[in-house]
Parts: structure tokens; C-alpha cells; sequence
């Protein structure tokens, strides 16, 4: 079987297994996992291997650039101490936490080797968490932590396993070296894709894939930070920079490259067990297990003991604007410490450990960490991802408005805007009164609807219309869909007529109910 045909039928197996996710309500990622590892055992299945060169170098940054893309950056920067406290603090304790235990298990695994196992599994994986958490509605912060966490910890973790290789080739560390590395690491990356973004934005463009990632490796700084400054500055510039129609185009195009990349790796995870069970027989295969459930126990509960203290330190920390800012409750630091699932990155860098050293010796307990990541991968996505949904409604957690109100707030200034110069442009003759007074009976209609919401936001959440008038309204386009569907089968219009008429009854139809 050719590499191509692979490919679709993988891509096919995604698409069967995204619809059986829908169906039976886990999140996708989980599903994805255990119906590739269900693939890995069909007879005669050809062995797809993960290429960590193009997991890292090119699905990576098409993965981190819409999410930074998308992130708020006020938002981002109000909750930056949390973030940056779990993107790198509870990286780096993940990783001296991994390295201790497996060197204690593993005596014959050397610290630079288990410090290189410690950064391979210390990078929670977002994805499968804020599906769940989208799902649920849980306050709109933990969610911005959860993917602020997500966008940073990747450079974090990549920068100390480069360290953690290089000791292990050379047999010796320098901490200053490494300080100083991560400090260029971090300040280079973050400099070179502003660079990225403000020249993209000199030039007025979009790039589905912007040239920030790798020229960012080739100077050594993290091509992971690269990425996500260039992706937030430009997410907070686009609206500025493109037009509507094109940014409904690139709304489509981001949401299907995600989903079909997350898919992808997703399913190519569960199909790497026969090549990482390759090397073991059962005696040796069943000490390896023990060990990879320890390490796993261990990588949850340093989630918990670095995030408890971490939230309550970082209260005492705060400046005179975040005093106003309400302390998290208990109930969204356990959903914080619960959502620490592994995913791709995890593997991709397990995978990327050389396979010999420069003396021809190979490199040392390499079968091992690819065991023990594969294992915590899976161990994660599984348990916290089935069990994260049933926290969330044990703790009750309430459903959070901010968003909501802040959009109603927002389409009710700018609705009162445009009602004012429609005022003025009256005044001034510069259209015919019958447009003047149909547009303004429009937006007197749309800023009443909203004042109304502000009295009833649990049945509004911020929408232009009632849920009355938006069931007359989704009835009216109903009727008008159908119409034209039928003068198109009658052969009184064409197909093009009816794509365009279609593209308006849809983007209606999208402002409706906001998707």
C-alpha cells in the first residue's frame, strides 16, 4: 500500500471516527486514540511510523499558529502570571519530579536520559481539555489558562530536552550554558515573530503558515514562541488588516486544517503501539509497565502539588488592578489541576531521540521512554479525558456569562453608533428618506432586542435577537431556502443563482445562532 493511499485512509478512518465521537458524546481526541490503537491490530495494516521532523517542524506550527491566532490578547496578558507559572514552573517540576522517580526505577537509566523523559512527558496537550470545557461552559478563565498553558509549554519543554540530549551525547551539563540558552530560547523567538508579524502586517497579509517557526530553529531561539507572538500579534491586528469576506474564508479554512491535523496525529498515536512494543518480551514488558504506571501517578499529582500553592501564590503577587480580580475557588483549581492530558508533542519528541550516540553506542534507555511517554499519553487522554466531563458536573460549576454580556454590551454600543450616523446622514440628505427610515427602524428594533436581553440574559446570552424572534426568523429563512430549491428544480434558476442566494440565507442563518 502506497504512502498516499495510507493517508486517505486515515483521513477516512478520522472522519468515521469523528462522527462515532459525535454520536456517543467523548470527546474526539479519545475516540481518535483508542480506534487507532483498535487499527494497529488489524492483520496485514501497514506500520505508519511518526516522523517527529514533520510532527515538530511542520503540524506543530499549523497547530500553534490559529490558536494564537485566535487568542485574546487581553485575556492572554491578564492571566499571564498563571500561565507562564504552569507553562514553565510546572514543566520544570514535571520534569526533575519524572527524572527522580524513573532514575529511582530505572537504576541503570542515567539522569541526563531520565531528565530527557521528564521533558518528553511534561507538556500537557490542551486539545482534549478545552473540547470538554467548550462542551460545558465552565468560566471562560480556565479555559484562557488552559490554552494560554498550551500555546507557551511546548517551547518549554522542547528547549530542556535539547539539553537533556546534549548531555547525554557529551556527558556533561552546564547550568549557566542552560540559563542562558533558555533566556535566548525565549527572548529570540518572542522577538523574531513579532518581527514576523509586524512585516505581515506591513504587507497586508495573511500566510496560512507564517515563515516564523523555522527560521526561529535555524537562529536556535524556540521556534514554538516564534509562532505564538506572531500569531497574537497578528490576531489582534487582522481586523484591521483583512476584509470580511476573506475572513469568513480563513474562519472555514483554520477550523478544518485543525481539525484534520488533530485528527490525524490523534489516530497516529494509537497506531504507534506494535513499533514501540517491538523491542520488549513479556518479563521485561511487565517491569516496564509497573514502571509507567508510577510515572504516570507521579505526573498527575505534581499537577495538583504545583497548581494548588501556585494560584494562591500568585494572589500574593498580584498588582493593585488584579486585587479586584476574585479569588479562583476550589472547584476551578481542581479542574486546572485535572486537565493535564498529554498529546502529540509528547510522542513527536520521544520519537525524535537519536537512535545511537556519536560513539555508535545507542542511545541509553531510548525503548524505555518511548514505553513510559506512550503510556502516560494514553493513560491521561484516556482517564482525565473520559473523567474530566464528570468532575466538571460533580463540582457544579456554574456556566460563565462574562463573554456573553460582553458581547451583548459591545453589539448595543455599536448598534447605538450606527444608529447616530444613520441620524446624521439623514440630516445631511446624503441618501433617500425611505432607505434613511428602513435602516433606522433595523437598528431601533436590534438595540431594543438588546436592551430586553439585558433583563433576561439566561434566555438572550448575548445574541441580537429573543429566542422567539429568532425562532420566527430561522422559520422565514426555512421557508425561503426551500423556495429557492425548488424554482432551482423547476429550472426556473440556475445553480449559481442558487449558490448566491444560498451564501446570504447562510450567513444569515450563521449571525442567527453565531456560528
Amino acid at each position: 500500500m502506497h504512502q498516499a493511499e495510507i493517508i486517505v485512509l486515515l483521513f477516512a478512518a478520522v472522519a468515521a471516527l469523528a462522527v462515532l465521537a459525535h454520536k456517543i458524546s467523548p470527546p474526539y481526541p479519545i475516540v481518535l486514540v483508542l480506534g487507532g490503537l483498535a487499527l494497529s491490530f488489524v492483520p496485514g495494516l501497514p506500520a505508519v511510523q511518526l516522523n517527529p521532523d514533520i510532527v515538530l517542524y511542520f503540524i506543530l506550527p499549523a497547530l500553534i499558529y490559529p490558536a494564537a491566532l485566535f487568542t485574546s490578547w487581553r485575556d492572554f496578558r491578564r492571566n499571564l502570571r498563571a500561565i507562564l507559572l504552569l507553562a514553565i514552573g510546572l514543566v520544570l517540576a514535571t520534569t526533575l519530579a519524572v527524572a527522580w522517580i524513573a532514575h529511582s526505577i530505572e537504576a541503570a537509566l542515567p539522569w541526563a536520559a531520565a531528565f530527557a523523559l521528564g521533558a518528553i512527558v511534561s507538556p500537557p496537550d490542551a486539545v482534549a481539555a478545552t473540547a470538554i470545557i467548550r462542551r460545558l461552559g465552565v468560566p471562560h478563565r480556565i479555559q484562557v489558562i488552559l490554552e494560554g498553558e498550551s500555546l507557551v509549554n511546548d517551547a518549554t519543554a522542547l528547549v530542556a530536552l535539547q539539553f537533556a540530549i546534549a548531555a547525554v551525547v557529551t556527558g556533561t551539563f552546564s547550568p549557566a550554558h542552560a540559563t542562558a540558552r533558555f533566556v535566548w530560547a525565549a527572548a529570540g523567538g518572542i522577538g523574531f515573530g513579532l518581527l514576523v508579524g509586524v512585516t505581515m502586517r506591513w504587507v497586508q497579509s495573511h500566510l496560512d503558515n507564517p515563515p516564523a517557526y523555522l527560521p526561529a530553529e535555524h537562529m536556535h531561539a524556540s521556534g514554538v514562541l516564534a509562532t505564538v507572538a506572531a500569531g497574537i500579534f497578528l490576531g489582534w491586528h487582522s481586523p484591521l488588516m483583512i476584509t470580511a469576506r476573506t475572513r469568513l474564508q480563513a474562519y472555514a479554512f483554520w477550523e478544518t486544517i485543525v481539525f484534520l491535523l488533530n485528527g490525524f496525529v490523534f489516530i497516529v498515536i494509537g497506531l504507534q503501539l506494535p513499533r514501540i512494543l517491538h523491542a520488549w518480551n513479556r518479563a521485561s514488558l511487565t517491569g516496564a509497565l509497573m514502571s509507567a504506571i508510577v510515572i504516570c501517578a507521579m505526573v498527575i499529582l505534581v499537577r495538583f502539588a504545583w497548581v494548588i500553592p501556585a494560584v494562591y501564590l500568585s494572589r500574593l503577587l498580584r498588582s493593585e488592578r488584579q486585587v479586584r480580580d476574585p479569588t479562583p475557588s476550589w472547584q476551578h483549581v481542581a479542574i486546572v489541576g485535572w486537565a493535564g492530558m498529554r498529546g502529540v508533542v509528547s510522542l513527536a519528541a520521544a520519537f525524535a531521540l537519536p537512535l545511537a550516540l556519536p560513539t555508535g553506542r545507542p542511545f541509553p534507555g531510548r525503548d524505555y521512554i518511548l514505553f513510559v511517554a506512550f503510556s502516560v499519553i494514553l493513560v491521561t487522554l484516556v482517564l482525565q479525558g473520559l473523567t474530566l466531563p464528570v468532575l466538571i458536573r460533580k463540582l457544579r460549576v456554574p456556566p460563565d456569562a462574562q463573554t456573553d454580556e460582553e458581547e451583548r454590551l459591545a453589539r448595543l454600543e455599536a448598534n447605538k453608533a450606527a444608529l447616530e450616523w444613520i441620524q446624521e446622514a439623514r440630516a445631511k440628505s446624503n441618501f433617500s428618506p425611505d432607505a434613511v427610515d428602513r435602516l433606522r427602524t433595523e437598528y431601533d428594533e436590534r438595540i431594543e432586542q438588546l436592551e430586553r436581553c439585558a433583563d433576561n440574559p439566561d434566555d438572550c446570552r448575548g445574541e441580537i435577537a429573543t429566542p422567539q424572534y429568532q425562532r420566527l426568523q430561522h422559520q422565514a429563512l426555512r421557508v425561503e431556502r426551500k423556495t429557492i430549491i425548488r424554482l432551482r428544480n423547476e429550472r426556473v434558476i440556475n445553480d449559481d443563482a442558487l449558490r448566491r442566494i444560498q451564501r446570504d440565507l447562510d450567513l444569515a442563518e450563521a449571525r442567527l445562532t453565531g456560528g
